[in-house]
């Protein structure tokens, strides 16, 4: 079982920066691939990076590659989301999930979720 709680969300102006933070409880987080997902109001929730347990693989979505950074700190039991470049389209509620294994990019693959932040980017 693993629970997992995000922090980081708030309020940029576009262009801005800001940093996702998804601590998780258990001892065996090292052994789960984690996942960043957001959705908008009126949409479906989405992919925006995955890592792999050992860090040495990421995958991120195209909307996002080159502007954010997943990265894992297993000592921590910590994932994090650097967001850079931030634009009014990255406004969402952002989640980050657990599945033991492999990294998917499918909301169905992953079994723990944490409650959200939410991020809203200003024009």
């Amino acid at each position: 079982q693993v629970q997992l709680v995000e922090s980081g969300g708030g309020l940029v102006q576009a262009g801005g920066s800001l940093r996702l933070s998804c601590a998780a409880s258990g001892r065996t987080f090292s052994t789960y691939a984690m996942g960043w997902f957001r959705q908008a109001p009126g949409k479906e929730r989405e992919f925006v990076a995955t890592i792999v347990w050992s860090g040495g693989g990421t995958y991120y979505a195209d909307s996002v590659k080159g502007r954010f950074t997943i990265s894992r700190d297993n000592a921590k039991n910590t994932v994090y989301l650097q967001m850079n470049n931030l634009k009014p389209e990255d406004t969402a509620v952002y989640y980050c999930a657990a599945r033991h294994g492999g990294y998917y990019t499918s909301v169905k693959n992953y079994d723990y979720w944490g409650q959200g932040t939410q991020v809203t980017v200003s024009s």
